[in-house]
């Protein structure tokens, strides 16, 4: 799974996208997922400028797929 086809299984399940970037940065509140610089990608909370609770993973599948898990597991994530 890759970034694209993770947005649209979370479009389909009726995530709200305010819940979540796929592209990283520091957004309030939100689950994020992220490339590294070395290859590898980030699963984190951002809270307040800040990264809580990042997993690193060594592929972009496993790091979709650790997301996906985490907002399917959070009942306010969804619309």
């Amino acid at each position: 799974m890759d970034r694209h086809e993770l947005k649209q299984v979370l479009d389909e399940e009726g995530f709200n996208p305010q819940r979540y970037s796929l592209e990283g940065g520091f957004p309030d509140e939100r689950y994020c997922l992220d490339e590294l610089p070395d290859g590898q990608w980030s699963v984190y909370g951002s809270e307040r400028g800040k990264k809580v609770a990042e997993r690193i993973f060594p592929t972009e599948n496993e790091a979709c797929r650790y997301l996906l898990h985490l907002l399917r597991r959070d009942p306010s994530a969804k619309r």
